[in-house]
């Protein structure tokens, strides 16, 4: 498999913007807006998150915080409720601070360059590129995973991106590949996103349909599937929690805010314990505990092995485990992680 490349395809950029007009996505909600608020919120919303599920989140979104400085001024525990079952919440915690930094370093509006959306909490390069592309022109290349595996399909990249030179080499020629014209950067850079996520897909490249497939080196290669090429990979790895779930009489749950770091952080969770022996010691109110049945909740890299047990409580003498009583009809409008969700509901 070559390691450089000694050409650029002939007319990439103008397939892909035409393909585009005529077969890319037209309706999504962050689309046809040239508003930096929007397609910033969706960037972040749609990092490690597939479409269908943000087409549910973003306009809930809007209507909550329909501008940057709403946003800004609301409480970090608002921002993560509305932001809850999304995952990966320390975007949210970024995307509340860096409406802050807008607000405080810009006046308000974001910046025009990449080069400055760069310097926010929570913008990298290629979300930088994609919000400078759509919003203001700027002819800035992006490479987001997607992106990659298009690329070095049509390029026959193969030199393994997880060498920094290499993924280095490859945002170089992503950004001499971008059209001439800064007024069509930003049905371009929609253009490789369409591309990436509904035909040149990670286990089915759909040559047929592909706009670049005539100058596409993996397919004359007859193997697409074999790019992208990242050797590193990161290991699973796997905890075990045990969560004390105490309600009282009042149909009351224990909550606690988690830390600012690690698994949760700044949710509001049931208690989380290393070992059973830690959960009983915390909570010494000479109830018999009752064991809910471990089920492991899955995440990117990660599996959680989840162990709740459910105690009794009384309202008036809380436990030296730190917390609150929360109401029934009040904690599912609260920042909680998605299978601590999930148990409250299903009680």
């Amino acid at each position: 498999m070559p390691e450089t490349v000694m050409s650029l395809p002939d007319g990439f950029a103008r397939r892909m913007v035409d393909w585009q007009r005529l077969h890319g996505r037209q309706s999504l909600p962050w689309q046809n807006t040239q508003d930096p608020y929007r397609v910033w919120l969706s960037e972040i919303m749609l990092q490690q998150t597939q479409v269908s599920t943000v087409l549910d989140y973003f306009p809930r979104f809007l209507q909550r915080f329909p501008d940057v400085a709403a946003l800004a001024a609301a409480p970090q525990d608002d921002v993560l409720a509305l932001w809850s079952g999304l995952g990966y919440y320390s975007r949210a915690r970024n995307l509340h601070k860096c409406a802050q930094e807008v607000m405080a370093r810009f006046g308000g509006a974001f910046p025009r360059r990449a080069e400055d959306l760069q310097t926010l909490p929570g913008i990298g390069r290629s979300t930088a590129a994609a919000i400078a592309a759509f919003c203001f022109g700027e002819r800035a290349a992006i490479l987001d995973g997607n992106v990659k595996r298009v690329l070095t399909r049509v390029l026959g990249y193969g030199a393994d991106l997880a060498v920094a030179k290499n993924e280095k080499a490859l945002w170089a020629l992503a950004q001499d590949l971008l059209p001439a014209q800064a007024a069509d950067m930003p049905r371009y850079t929609q253009a490789l996103m369409d591309l990436g996520a509904t035909v040149c897909l990670p286990r089915k490249a759909q040559c047929e349909a592909c706009p670049v497939s005539t100058v596409c080196q993996a397919q004359a290669q007859g193997e697409p599937l074999a790019y992208p090429v990242k050797t590193r990979k990161l290991k699973r790895s796997s905890a075990t929690l045990w969560l004390l779930w105490a309600v009282n009489a009042q149909g009351q749950v224990w909550l606690q805010k988690r830390p600012d770091k690690g698994i949760w952080a700044g949710l509001f969770s049931l208690p989380v314990f290393d070992s059973e022996a830690q959960l009983l010691e915390a909570w010494p109110q000479g109830t018999q505990p009752q064991f809910i049945t471990p089920w492991k909740h899955v995440l990117t890299h990660r599996d959680l092995h989840l162990h709740p047990v459910r105690m009794l409580g009384t309202g008036k003498n809380p436990p030296a485990c730190e917390g609150q009583w929360v109401d029934a009809d009040a904690w599912p409008a609260m920042g909680l992680p998605a299978p601590i969700r999930t148990l409250l509901a299903a009680q």
